[in-house]
């Protein structure tokens, strides 16, 4: 018999604490808090490892994949999910023959948006011609009002066809409650067509017509753990309701979609939509479902638009492959990956093909497919996934408590805090504290819009809907939206301001000064010239007037700002405006000399920027 040696034996394996002094050592005095423990948005902190031990009280963990509670997916032996791609509905023709066209491109799920007014037996019939619906998952929207006759038209129609209705997959998206927060309407009375809507659709029991469209909180700049509390009491709301017009609770369950957004943080978007499905599963417990299987929560994910940027746009090709990959490690039924031009045009063709490559790359080349809950046992995602469902069950509770999340829709409530949290984040954008790639941290120094404008601007519609509306709206201004619009003034001034950098003295920080200046200012569109280093301060400025600067950037080191700076400043005469990099001890010296601006990390970079566009008449 073969000797078989356990691999390692022969080392002990280090404790928790092991670990902490070691790291205690490395840090060489550096507060451990502060340096490696992460404080989320979500409230609680995340330390900078776990082990076996951390998980010991996390019942979760034991369950397995396709069982109750769901945690770790609704599936047992696989991690497939529908590739969909939404199509906007202005000619039928127009619509099938683009439909038919991307089925043969890789898309498996269609989402058809149809205005009102054009629900017809004759749309619905040229729409799905030559779309087989038993192998393609189709999802309808229109107007809340005409939800139930496109029910009734899609059932003649499948029945027409002699479709096998059982095995037909798909959704109405009808959602009244969403209505309030977006369009900040009382739209209660819309409610009573829930119960006729399941009615309608009782021969296609694959068919979920409740939806939950949570991704509008996440396009207007929600936290994580806001999105799922506030996306658990909607779908409880909805349940009430249901139950309460005497529909069984199993069939409510079952009508049930969640549509919801996926922003750019990896591995908190994993443990989200796992802590979903745990906490959805016990709240639909409760009203004794006649299976487990109406526990199940199903889930379209939809890359966010909030992060999206207007320059340097390719970048936004990196953060839904980040989003695409964390919504399909955490096992959603259905993806849609928004394409990276959205915020300037109607996105193109080849945006289009773009974005459900995207997908296709990670099903056909990384197998993600093929793995059940890839994540679980990490455990870092267990943690993560039982910290935000604790944070998001706090927050379902508090609306339940205030009178459930219609009431506190109608009171502005979920509004003003989602709101607010957009409004804390822009904050955070303008000091850095949250970067935006290619926005407000490394721009394209050389990028011109090339004529491209946002499209829709969110705070021209939230203005405009506030006119007419009864309640808060959401403000689904993007997080780069106004370091966009201030790039895009620079554009149309006359000359666009050059910034020079006075590089002097000592060679390490000059030049780490020098890059961390280029790149604040390039944020505004200013074209930005560094140097190599300079003699003399005298030297410098001369350099910088024939350059034809509009600010000189000087970039030493705090202790050679007090020889430097007042002669360079001195010297300049107001020929351009003067700033110093960073924020020196001598700084009220320099004050008190006339200098009045200062960058550093810890400056407000938007409202910098603007005051120095106002100082040069832009």
């Amino acid at each position: 018999m073969a000797n078989k040696e356990k691999l390692f034996s022969e080392f002990q394996a280090p404790t928790t604490q092991e670990w902490l002094d070691k790291i205690e050592v490395d840090l060489k005095g550096a507060d451990f808090q502060k340096r490696l423990v992460w404080r989320t948005n979500e409230g609680f902190n995340v330390q900078p490892f776990y082990r076996r031990e951390d998980l010991k009280d996390l019942k979760a963990v034991d369950s397995l994949p396709g069982e109750f509670p769901f945690v770790r997916g609704n599936k047992k032996d696989n991690n497939l999910w529908f590739v969909r791609q939404d199509i906007q509905v202005e000619d039928a023709k127009a619509a099938n023959a683009k439909a038919l066209d991307i089925l043969n491109k890789g898309v498996d799920s269609l989402g058809f948006q149809i205005a009102g007014k054009d629900v017809s037996k004759e749309l619905i019939a040229t729409l799905l011609d030559g779309i087989l619906p038993q192998y393609v998952e189709l999802n309808f929207k229109t107007c809340q009002r005409h939800c139930v006759e496109l029910a009734e038209i899609l059932v003649a129609y499948f029945k027409e066809k002699g479709y096998p209705m059982a095995d037909l997959k798909g959704s109405i998206n009808y959602d009244p409650v969403g209505k309030i927060l977006c369009k900040g309407k009382d739209t209660t009375a819309v409610l009573e067509f829930a119960k006729p809507l399941i009615e309608a659709l009782k021969e296609l029991p694959g068919y979920r017509c409740i939806n939950v469209n949570s991704v509008s909180l996440n396009n207007a700049g929600a936290y994580i753990y806001q999105e799922l509390g506030y996306a658990l009491a909607w779908g409880a709301e909805y349940l009430n309701i249901l139950t309460e017009a005497g529909i069984d609770a199993t069939e409510a369950a079952k009508r049930i979609k969640f549509n919801m957004g996926v922003s750019e943080n990896y591995f908190m978007e994993i443990a989200k939509f796992r802590a979903a499905r745990l906490l959805w599963a016990q709240i639909v417990k409760q009203y004794e479902p006649k299976c487990d299987c109406a526990c199940q929560m199903h889930v379209c994910a939809i890359t966010s638009e909030y992060n999206q940027t207007l320059f340097d746009s390719y970048v936004n090709l990196l953060r839904s492959q980040t989003e695409t990959m964390s919504a399909a490690i955490a096992n959603v039924d259905s993806i849609v990956v928004t394409p990276f031009d959205k915020p300037y045009e109607q996105p193109t063709e080849f945006a289009e093909r773009i974005a459900r490559n995207q997908q296709l790359l990670l099903k056909e080349e990384a197998h993600f497919d093929k793995l059940v809950d890839v994540s679980g046992g990490s455990y870092t995602i267990e943690h993560l996934t039982d910290a935000i469902a604790q944070e998001g069950w706090k927050l379902f509770l508090a609306v339940e408590e205030a009178g459930g999340f219609l009431a506190e829709a109608l009171k502005g409530n979920i509004t003003n805090a989602v709101n607010a949290s957009n409004d804390k984040r822009h904050a955070a954008a303008a000091t850095r504290r949250e970067f935006i790639l290619g926005t407000n941290q490394f721009p394209n120094f050389t990028e011109t819009s090339d004529g491209k404008q946002p499209m829709g601007c969110a705070c021209c519609c939230a203005t405009a809907t506030n006119e007419t509306a009864e309640l808060p709206v959401l403000n689904k201004e993007r997080m780069a939206s106004e370091f966009e619009t201030l790039r895009l003034s620079t554009e149309k001034a006359q000359k666009q301001p050059i910034a020079f950098m006075l590089t002097i003295g000592n060679l390490a920080m000059r030049q780490a000064r020098a890059q961390f200046s280029c790149n604040f200012l390039a944020a505004a569109g200013y074209k930005v010239m560094d140097n190599l280093g300079f003699k003399t301060v005298e030297e410098g400025v001369d350099a910088a007037l024939a350059a034809g600067a509009d600010i000189v950037v000087i970039c030493s080191s705090d202790d050679e700002y007090a020889e430097y700076a007042i002669p360079a400043f001195q010297y300049l005469n107001g020929r351009a405006m003067f700033v110093v990099a960073g924020a020196p001890a001598c700084s009220e010296d320099l004050k008190a000399a006339g200098i009045e601006n200062f960058i550093h990390v810890k400056s407000n970079q938007l409202e910098t920027l603007r005051a120095y566009n106002a100082k040069l008449g832009i």
